[in-house]
């Protein structure tokens, strides 16, 4: 039986998460989830991957655009360790560059007011992380 993936885009306040299809050929935004605590964090999203019979989680790294590694990129990477280690699920990373830049101008030419925006953006960025991933898979 074949196994949806699940992407992430992390953030320190909030979570983006998207799902792939059955046949892991389309990616779509489920929620922006608000952070707790680490661990209600981690719980809430192993018990989502359970529901959606996910096998493995795909996070958006948050590479500089000098292809240098931040701050950002190592609390992301901590995160995918006890993410994994608490799911026992396979965690993969794809570099995320102009991710959010690509979502904002999405929603800005839907008409999406700023204010909006801020509610979805994690989310939509989410959907774009795992749709990379998923057409990379398909090549």
């Amino acid at each position: 039986m074949s196994m949806r993936k699940m992407a992430l885009d992390y953030g320190e306040v909030r979570i983006g998460v998207a799902f792939s299809d059955l046949l892991n050929i389309i990616a779509n935004g489920y929620e922006t989830y608000t952070r707790r605590d680490l661990d209600a964090d981690l719980n809430y999203l192993t018990q989502l991957a359970r529901e959606h019979e996910v096998d493995e989680i795909v996070m958006g790294l948050p590479i500089n655009m000098d292809g240098t590694e931040g701050e950002r990129v190592q609390a992301t990477r901590a995160f995918g360790e006890k993410l994994q280690k608490v799911s026992g699920l396979k965690i993969s990373y794809i570099d995320e560059r102009l991710t959010s830049v690509s979502a904002e101008r999405l929603l800005i030419s839907a008409d999406v007011r700023r204010e909006n925006r801020k509610k979805v953006i994690d989310k939509i960025s989410a959907t774009i992380i795992l749709q990379n991933y998923l057409d990379k898979l398909s090549k």
